[in-house]
């Protein structure tokens, strides 16, 4: 295994703590330089190579896509490999994503995200580099995170280098939930890591390399640009939407919570103006919030629940929350008329087991079904710190 990293963390003096969801004391951080900024320091590192990007519309330096900026500086690109959502970032969540052509700089792209989630040894011909560069929000079922994993995976098979450009993670400043059983091993949760895993995407690929989760055990060459001015305590703020339905740092935060009720019935309202920052159900036991889940091209096609009037909790009218809850998901749970529909085959693939459903259904409290994720968390948290490379949160 050989990791390079052009880069050291500038010393971090801010003395910030995390401690509950209703005790922000997190610092909101607007001096982090990610690795994309740092172009004089991997530029050199590009030069004469045939370069293929796995990017999409996060990947900015300062206001210009990376695929400009390093064609400016006449780098040369052979192709793009787009992720889930997208090149530009446009397609909707679970929409199929088509091999086409950038019109701007007339760039081959190539999707990996449906059938063809890994390149493949033709796909990868005649690259010498792969650059990674994709805005994460630190949850296991996000899928950038498993693309990464592909992209690694293939360009150890096929002797490609492959370096990541690091960015803050908006929540890495806590782990929680439980960790993936690998028998629910799917792409919306590849690694035995926990719901909120607290690493970069730089940290985690460390981690994928070192505890040889790739396929077969192989080891990519992995280089990592790292970012300057970023701690584990920090609470970032995203200049731009990582996503098409999480608009803002409140869903961003909300998403390892809501993300869970994607397997049941509930709504989390996607179809509107304010996905992952709502929930509700056509029933008005559910709440005194009311919105109607519409088609809404870029963001959701044919949400949950479309044209119903939902009944739910508006989290925009709620205290800041910071960290995973299954207050709501339980609550809702005890709510259901009909409970043998409230989840979905879909739950378990998120939550990683196929225990935390069954915990929910036995009526165990928030508590109990916490203390049953310690033993697991406390062995990942001892393995994380060996791959840690920012000051921690602890």
């Amino acid at each position: 295994m050989n990791i390079f990293f052009l880069q050291d963390i500038f010393s971090c003096t801010k003395k910030n703590t995390f401690n509950t969801a209703s005790e922000s004391l997190l610092h909101k951080d607007t001096t982090a330089i990610t690795g994309a900024m740092q172009i004089e320091n991997y530029l050199p590192k590009l030069k004469n190579k045939k370069v293929a990007l796995v990017v999409n519309h996060t990947s900015l330096v300062n206001d210009t896509h990376l695929a400009d900026t390093l064609l400016a500086r006449k780098v040369t690109i052979v192709k793009i490999f787009a992720p889930e959502h997208g090149f530009r970032g446009m397609a909707d969540a679970g929409e199929h994503v088509k091999n086409e052509t950038d019109l701007k700089t007339g760039l081959p792209i190539v999707s990996l995200y449906g059938k063809n989630k890994k390149p493949s040894a033709e796909q990868l011909a005649n690259i010498d580099l792969i650059v990674f560069d994709i805005q994460d929000v630190g949850a296991r079922f996000y899928t950038y995170i498993s693309t990464m994993h592909y992209i690694m995976e293939a360009a150890a098979e096929n002797n490609v280098k492959v370096m990541i450009l690091d960015r803050p993670n908006p929540n890495g400043y806590y782990i929680d939930g439980p960790v993936l059983d690998e028998k629910f091993k799917s792409f919306v949760g590849m690694h035995p890591i926990p719901i909120v895993h607290g690493l970069t995407v730089g940290e985690l690929a460390m981690m994928i390399n070192g505890e040889k989760w790739l396929n077969n055990g192989v080891q990519a060459n992995l280089e990592i640009v790292k970012v300057h001015n970023y701690s584990h305590k920090d609470l970032y703020h995203l200049p731009v939407k990582p996503s098409p339905n999480l608009p803002n740092d409140l869903s961003i935060s909300l998403y390892p919570s809501l993300c869970l009720f994607e397997g049941t019935n509930i709504s989390i309202a996607r179809g509107t103006i304010f996905p992952f920052q709502a929930i509700g159900y056509p029933d008005k036991k559910f709440g005194t919030f009311t919105f109607t889940p519409k088609s809404i091209d870029g963001m959701a096609k044919n949400p949950p629940l479309e044209n119903q009037l939902c009944y739910g909790i508006d989290f925009r009218n709620q205290p800041d929350m910071h960290g995973l809850s299954l207050e709501y998901l339980i609550k809702y749970y005890n709510l259901a008329t009909d409970k043998n529909v409230y989840f979905n085959n879909f739950f378990n693939k998120l939550a990683g087991n196929d225990i935390l459903i069954e915990q929910i259904k036995a009526g165990k409290t928030e508590a109990e079904i916490r203390k049953s994720w310690q033993p697991e968390l406390n062995e990942y948290k001892v393995k994380r710190k060996k791959y840690l490379l920012y000051p921690d949160f602890e």
